[in-house]
Formats: structure tokens, sequence, C-alpha cells
């Protein structure tokens, strides 16, 4: 039996490939970047093949391996708790909210729409994480700030409205409690939506740079993206400060294009490994948590 594709099929699947290619071509540049001498890079530009293989990126930023370590720790507990954590609290209040039986459903609702649209800005953040919480150079100063999303909770809540209140109601009257409800049949149906919202959280803290730069201190806090991005601009202000060079020590020949993109590699290569393991859910909860009244 021959196999044919209609001419709308094979369309989609040329457009497809042209967008793959458009996010996998970028990527392998950098890859070559990252392996490139950087002498090289500044007289030839980016080319998609390495005239010399180079790897002292990685080895200036490999060079502290101890803090890298510590800080790749640092991320994966914010990441995996904050995730966790998230993920719990966004899935509850997103079903309190989804209840068409609940009385302030539509006050609750408009509070977290509302709170998508205005932000109350990093003073009062700060101010709040030090003054009040007292919880600057703590653990949690990387977590509570990205804890609770209000568009996640949307998208959460427009899938579990989908979800029939007969199957809740019929539960409930063979003696179920809520948090049984809760646990053993809503959560099971949200699969799709729990891997979708918790990629998203874990894509956020596992990026994020910035609660660490205004909020940690102390050096064994801090996360794995502060610590890389700390560590170009310390190359570029070895390279580049007079002072710095009329000491009569030699840092031209630290790199800075291989390094930032060496820098690239090391922090976004664990998600992306992760990611292709729950591409599938992720595809899914996209397509059925779309918002719905």
């Amino acid at each position: 039996m021959k196999l044919t594709l209609s001419k709308g099929r094979v369309i989609v699947h040329f457009v497809y490939a042209i967008i793959s290619a458009a996010m996998l071509i970028p990527f392998l540049l950098v890859v070559s970047i990252s392996i490139s001498d950087d002498d090289l890079l500044n007289k030839d530009g980016y080319k998609w093949i390495p005239e010399k293989i180079n790897l002292l990126g990685y080895q200036v930023m490999l060079k502290a391996s101890s803090a890298l370590v510590r800080a790749y720790g640092v991320t994966i507990v914010v990441t995996v708790i904050g995730t966790l954590l998230g993920l719990l609290l966004t899935t509850m209040l997103a079903y309190t909210i989804s209840r068409r039986d609940f009385r302030y459903r539509g006050p609750v609702t408009f509070y977290i729409f509302f709170s998508m649209l205005f932000q109350a800005g990093i003073v009062p953040l700060y101010i709040l994480m030090t003054q009040y919480l007292h919880l600057r150079n703590t653990i949690w100063a990387l977590i509570l700030p990205l804890l609770i999303n209000p568009f996640y909770v949307m998208i959460m809540r427009g899938f579990l409205a989908k979800i029939p209140g007969e199957i809740i109601e019929s539960v409930k009257m063979d003696g179920a409690s809520e948090w049984r409800i809760f646990a053993q049949i809503v959560l099971p149906l949200s699969k799709p939506a729990l891997v979708t919202i918790g990629l998203m959280l874990a894509f956020g803290y596992w990026n994020d740079w910035f609660y660490g730069l205004l909020l940690i201190d102390e050096q064994k806090l801090v996360p794995l993206q502060l610590l890389l991005y700390r560590n170009i601009n310390a190359i570029e202000f070895l390279k580049g400060n007079p002072a710095v060079q009329r000491l009569g020590v030699d840092y031209s020949h630290l790199p800075t294009l291989s390094a930032r993109m060496a820098m690239t590699i090391l922090a976004a290569g664990p998600m992306m490994i992760v990611f292709p393991f729950f591409q599938k859910y992720f595809v899914s909860g996209l397509t059925v948590g779309a918002l719905k009244e």
C-alpha cells in the first residue's frame, strides 16, 4: 500500500520544518561559538564550523568548580521546591475559583486578573521581603517572589472549569471530602495542565537571576544564573579596566564571546534535556487549557 500525503499536509510539514530549523540553527551557532577561539571570533566573526576548536570559554566558566557546583545545587533546590509549592498553590487557587458553587468566585477571579495588569513594583517587594518577612539572604527569598503567577492561575482555571461538575457532585454524595476530591479526582484529571504549568514555573525559577541580585549577598546562596552573570562581568572588567592593566597582569587572553556562549550552554543545557520528556504533556496542556468562562 502506497503512503500518500495531501498537498495541504506537505505544506504544513514544510512550514514546521522551517520553524524547527529556525529554532535549531541559532542553537548550533551558539555551540560553535562556545568552542571557538576568541581571537578568531574577533577577527573573522561568527562561523558555523570553528576554524580552531578552543575550550577556553568553558575552562574559564568551570574554573571555580566548587562555586559552580554549589550554584547548581542552589538552583536545583529552588527549582524543585518552588515548582512543587507553586504548582500546589496555583492548582488549589484555580480549583477554588473554577467551582461555580463558590460564592466569591467572581470577586476573587477579578482580583487575580487585576494583578496581571498592575503590579506593586520592586521597592514594595524589597521592603516586604527584607523589613517584614526578614527573608534576605535565605533560600526563600529566591522562591517566594515567583511562587504564584496570576497568568498561570487563569490557565489552570480554564482547564479545571472543563471538568464536569456532575463528577464532583456524585463523589460528594458518596461521602468524599473536598480534600479527597481535590487529591484523588481533580489532580489526576489535570495531568496535562499540571505538567504545562510545572514546566513554566520550573523555567522561571531556573532562569531567574534578578531576585538573587536583589536579595542575596551570601555566596553560598548565589543561584546559577547570577553566578554566570557575575563571571562574565568580571571577565569584561578585567579585560577593559585600565587600572587593572597598569598592575602588570595580562588578562587580554581571557575570552569574552566564547565564554558568553559557554555560559549560555551551561545555564540552558539541563532544562533542554528535561523538556523533551514532558513535551507531549506540555503541548496537550496548552491545547486544552484555553481560557473560557
